[in-house]
């Protein structure tokens, strides 16, 4: 079997920490999709901004290789193994991811590329094939997952004054609103699950270019910088 990317990921997210860990979850988040060749033709896209979402499979190219038949879901806190094929860990044997995105642009010039929302993709992602989002088909009304019914509670996310008005300065070429996607990304609880918070120490995870850094406090997360 040979399998060739036919595209690359341009993201917000320059490391893997700190990258939600499921699709839409921080619809803020932007990406680029750059078509490669021999697929860099507007012809392989023609059509493609008919539709609102997208499937993107993709490598998770920034694991070890090491994968485990049973792994622990940051959903169960981190504690409690489940086979790996009943969870989305990145540690597979194939290595291979699946996400949802939202389209916003398509572009042919300079290069072929698809600018999308709602990415949980880091910045290099090998991109193996992108196929439309079908509603009558993909959504699932009656789908349920026992443990990962609902979306993960959300913490409360403080800004200084200072640090937003320098997110709210940025400007890129996807037109990123900063201040929000800071927001979605850290109320999430980006550390680990096992880990408990640590009011002493500071964690932080490169965004937008930026060296983003935060603390645990008794009501939630504050940013403490943004370099």
């Amino acid at each position: 079997m040979n399998i060739s990317p036919i595209a690359t990921v341009h993201s917000c997210f320059g490391e893997k920490f700190g990258v939600p860990r499921q699709p839409m979850l921080a619809d803020a988040s932007r990406a680029s999709i750059e078509l490669l060749p021999p697929v860099n033709s507007p012809d392989a896209i023609a059509g493609i901004a008919e539709h609102t979402h997208l499937w993107i499979i993709f490598q998770f190219h920034q694991t070890n290789g090491q994968w485990s038949s049973k792994v622990r879901p940051p959903r169960l806190g981190g504690n409690k193994k489940l086979g790996v094929f009943a969870t989305r860990s990145p540690f597979r044997p194939n290595n291979i991811g699946l996400s949802v995105v939202r389209l916003i642009e398509v572009r042919t010039s300079p290069r072929v590329e698809l600018i999308i929302g709602g990415a949980d993709l880091v910045d290099g992602t090998p991109v193996l094939d992108i196929k439309p989002y079908i509603p009558y088909v993909d959504a699932v009304s009656e789908a349920r997952s026992a443990f990962a019914d609902a979306p993960p509670p959300s913490l409360a996310v403080y800004i200084p004054e200072e640090i937003q008005k320098k997110a709210t300065a940025y400007s890129d070429e996807w037109g990123t609103d900063l201040p929000l996607l800071i927001r979605q990304v850290l109320q999430q609880d980006p550390k680990p699950a096992y880990q408990t918070p640590d009011p002493e120490r500071i964690y932080g995870m490169r965004l937008c270019g930026f060296n983003l850094r935060w603390r645990y406090t008794s009501g939630g997360i504050e940013v403490v910088s943004l370099s």
